[in-house]
């Protein structure tokens, strides 16, 4: 049960980052939960453990990894884009 919930709060990390940011996260729910698990970990690496925990997720270091990751990648999705 705990894998779910840590599904459920990776996608919803991850909207919530593309949503403030104005972008779309290629690969929809798959991909906000991709951003939201890969942005906890960054959020992790440059903030620690500190804040609310749900889920094994620390929420505020987890939500400012996601958009850093969502804005590296959008910037990547772009560049990509004006070279075809």
């Amino acid at each position: 049960m705990s894998f779910i919930w840590f599904l459920i709060i990776g996608g919803i990390i991850g909207w919530l980052a593309g949503m403030i940011l104005g972008k779309d996260i290629p690969g929809g729910i798959i991909g906000n939960i991709i951003a939201g698990i890969i942005g906890a970990w960054i959020g992790g690496m440059l903030l620690g453990s500190w804040g609310p925990k749900i889920s094994d997720f620390y929420i505020i270091p987890a939500f400012i990894g996601a958009i850093i990751l969502v804005f590296i990648v959008s910037l990547i999705m772009r560049s990509m884009r004006k070279v075809s």
